[in-house]
């Protein structure tokens, strides 16, 4: 077996030598349902839900059969747990706004990123990052804020720059709203979490196998093997290779492979240890420019005035290489019936090799193509001309190529314990927080500038572009203000951190959450080499000391509805994107600037409804932001500004077994927002930045005939996006996103299946990832096949 992760083979073939080795040790294991144990309360419900029903749970979806029997709720998330030890509640009884999506809406929409996970989730919107720090992988915003630092696996941050594969979640939550006291710094808009697959004291052996539209092919294993009575072993695995339709020269191959074992299931001590691995090989795609056609009142991207959306203005010298590996300790010790404790380990490796262009269209670009010559109408592939220095057409600016390696640890020990004080019943979190990241940065600089690119017809073969390291070429690197051009910069975070928060009950239906996180933030940044005689070397320092507290009153009537208020915090302090900013600190007006506070109040309701068959939340929020921190168009830089921002609104989801056979997930988000002060008056009262006002999302699949030879699931959704604004002066926006998708699958037995997936059925132009003055065209009509098993 280990043969098969020798370096010089390609993804493909290691996912096909392990489909083999799947399958030969299918043929000699017995058939043990692919499920995990779980409380007996559990069980018991759903064993009266299918006495109730007169039916078998088998039956409500055969692609889900033993998760479904076993839990009770595949689509209902409501008695979900979140997979932090600091939440110990389920999702239901914990006060704050959560959006799951489960593993099996993931398998029937076959989902295979965490972006494509998130297009379930309202209030989330992908971004572009750029400047000296290119773009950064997965990078989100949550109502409109940045979540970039904000992606956490079982609780732990990611600190990696690399878009994030599905084939290890088991599932994806988003915790809307401030959450600092648990996460620490960060958190504006929510934290996103994902639950990684651990093993199980149940045989398993499953592949899944898909080809389609855009050259498209993935493979992906997951085989679980007890190995005795408290310990098994988990190995899931991936192989993807594809196009991206609609967009010319975009491609992606990547790999991983996720090792896991896992030491005293059902003892009292737990031990898992985990590994991931994941390296790809891709084409960054920075989009098209976003235009202000003459005598109109909003500028949009400059697709929706027939540029094709194929249109790609990159060059071949154009790369993302990315290698990344985690390593994961989790250590849980039940000392008593009332104490549990936890530890979490881990460390992270980064590596990533980066060059991209993003195209700019100028006025005299603009006037040509609207009302000259087309032809004529020429785009800079690299921004602004007069920011840098180079030969010929198309001065040269960020993002520059880069090297970056960086490193990060991170240890969170907590306590859980339940406890009665006269006649109050408590849950008390306590713990400490300690994580540390480096980054270490090398820009290199092309001695030939990048020609210009027609509008019309862009030409990516540029040739050779002369690269070359940016100590050698000091006049070719990008000046960044007053911090001057340099080739190195280094940086770190250090962050100490104690949270405690209890959760008292009043009354056996009311109880009041009450706690605090206090952090120590401690961030450097460093910027050398270059022309030291006429820019000195620059190193910069930072200690913040924050203290975010929160409370929530929770009312539970009974086991089926909760209601809650909530009034939480949250700190971001400059420095806090040590592997995912540009310049994490920087002098002048913005040097150690306050940080970036964030404060929520929401009111909200939770139901699981119909013998827990379905699921259902509705909420009020505000969410207030002072000192919001901006990005800068042209150079991307994040810096701390003076704004205030509010955004509010009402967000609703339903999630369930509406039917036997017939499953459904909807949400539904309205969001109020503006900018209740800026230095720039004009800003005042416009929209936040990629806040929509309203966004919906649907997806039902029916399925007929189970546990017969001539069974059918079949169904589909649609995602819903208004436009949105790109800018603080509501002068540029991106057109309202819909997308249609459908689903229909066949199972031969309880082992095999087939199916296929169709998505953005209308073939539209919508734009998933956005900047402030860019925007980036989603695929078009893409029809997947899927040939899987599971034994």
């Amino acid at each position: 077996m280990t043969k098969v992760y020798r370096a010089y083979l390609t993804p493909m073939s290691v996912v096909s030598a392990l489909f083999f080795s799947t399958q030969a040790l299918a043929a000699t294991s017995s058939n043990v349902p692919n499920a995990e144990k779980h409380p007996k309360r559990e069980s018991k419900r759903v064993k009266k839900t299918e006495a109730r029903n007169g039916t078998d749970i088998a039956s409500i979806n055969a692609e889900d059969e033993e998760r479904l029997t076993v839990k009770g709720h595949g689509f209902n998330t409501m008695h979900q747990s979140l997979g932090l030890s600091r939440m110990p509640q389920d999702v239901m009884h914990t006060p704050q706004n959560i959006n799951v999506v489960p593993q099996a809406l993931m398998r029937q929409q076959n989902v295979k990123s965490l972006d494509e996970a998130l297009r379930n989730v309202p209030g989330v919107t992908a971004s572009i990052g750029e400047g000296a720090g290119g773009m950064n992988g997965d990078q989100f915003l949550i109502r409109g804020f940045q979540a970039q630092n904000d992606i956490y696996e079982d609780g732990l941050r990611d600190f990696g720059v690399y878009s994030r594969d599905s084939f290890n979640f088991e599932s994806v939550s988003v915790i809307k709203g401030p959450s600092s006291e648990v996460f620490g710094n960060g958190t504006t808009g929510g934290a996103i979490n994902m639950v990684t697959k651990t093993p199980t004291l149940n045989n398993s052996y499953s592949a899944e196998f898909t080809g389609g539209s855009g050259s498209y092919y993935r493979g992906t294993l997951d085989i679980n093997q007890k190995l005795d009575n408290s310990t098994a072993f988990r190995l899931t695995g991936m192989g993807d290779e594809h196009n991206v339709v609609g967009r010319d020269f975009i491609y992606s191959h990547r790999w991983g492979v996720a090792p896991s074992l896992a030491f005293g299931l059902g003892k009292r001590a737990t031990l898992v240890l985990q590994y991931l691995h994941q390296q790809e090989n891709s084409v960054p795609d920075f989009g098209v420019p976003v235009v202000k056609k003459p005598g109109a009142s909003y500028g949009q991207p400059i697709t929706q005035y027939g540029i094709r959306r194929t249109n790609w203005y990159g060059t071949n010298n154009d790369q993302n290489s990315t290698n990344d590996n985690m390593e994961t300790a989790r250590f849980t010790y039940k000392l008593n019936s009332h104490i549990t404790i936890y530890d979490d380990l881990r460390g992270g490796q980064y590596y990533r090799n980066f060059a991209a262009s993003k195209a700019t269209c100028d006025t005299t670009c603009v006037n040509n193509y609207f009302n000259g010559d087309p032809a004529a109408a020429l785009v800079a592939r690299s921004g602004p001309s007069g920011a840098g220095k180079g030969t010929g057409p198309g001065t040269y600016m960020a993002p520059l190529p880069y090297e970056q390696r960086s490193w990060s640890v991170q240890n969170v020990a907590s306590m859980v314990a339940n406890f009665n004080t006269g006649f109050l019943r408590h849950q008390l979190v306590a713990g400490f927080d300690i994580e540390r990241v480096n980054d270490v940065r090398s820009q290199s600089t092309y001695l030939k500038a990048k020609p210009y690119a027609n509008l019309v017809n862009p030409n990516p073969y540029v040739g050779n572009l002369d690269l070359v390291a940016g100590e050698s070429n000091p006049a070719g690197l990008v000046t960044l203000g007053s911090l001057g051009a340099k080739p190195h910069s280094s940086g770190y975070g250090f962050d100490t951190g104690l949270f405690l928060f209890d959760q008292i009950w009043l009354t056996k239906w009311l109880s009041v959450k009450g706690g605090f996180r206090w952090d120590r933030w401690q961030t450097s940044y460093n910027l050398t080499g270059g022309n030291v005689a006429t820019n000195p070397d620059k190193h910069f320092h930072d200690v913040s000391g924050v203290f975010n507290p929160n409370v929530s009153l929770v009312a539970t009537p009974d086991e089926h509805q909760t209601y809650y208020f909530t009034w939480a915090s949250s700190t971001t302090p400059m420095g806090m994107y040590v592997t995912n900013g540009s310049v994490p600190i920087r002098p002048g007006t913005n040097s150690f600037a306050s940080p970036e506070k964030a404060q929520l109040y929401e009111l909200g309701a939770k139901y699981s409804l119909f013998h827990d068959r379905i699921g259902a939340t509705a909420s009020l929020f505000r969410l207030d932001k002072g000192n919001a921190m901006n990005a800068d168009p042209v150079t991307g830089e994040v810096q701390g500004s003076s704004d205030r921002q509010r955004n509010q609104g009402l967000e609703l989801s339903v999630g369930g077994i509406i039917l036997p056979g017939w499953n459904v997930t909807a949400t539904y988000a309205l969001y109020d927002s503006d900018t209740t002060y800026s230095a720039t008056k004009a800003n005042r009262g416009k929209n936040v930045q990629y806040v929509p006002h309203n966004q919906a999302t649907l997806w039902s699949v029916y399925n007929a005939f189970p546990n017969t030879p001539y069974n059918i699931a079949f169904g589909g959704g649609v995602t819903w996006r208004q436009h949105v604004w790109l800018d603080a002066a509501n002068t540029l926006r991106a057109p309202a996103n819909l997308d249609f998708s459908a689903m229909i699958s066949h199972r031969f037995d309880k082992h095999w299946k087939v199916s296929m997936n169709g998505y953005n059925l209308a073939n539209r132009v919508n734009y998933q990832s956005l900047f402030s003055n860019r925007a980036t065209p989603s695929a078009g009509r893409i029809f997947l096949g899927e040939v899987s098993f599971t034994y």
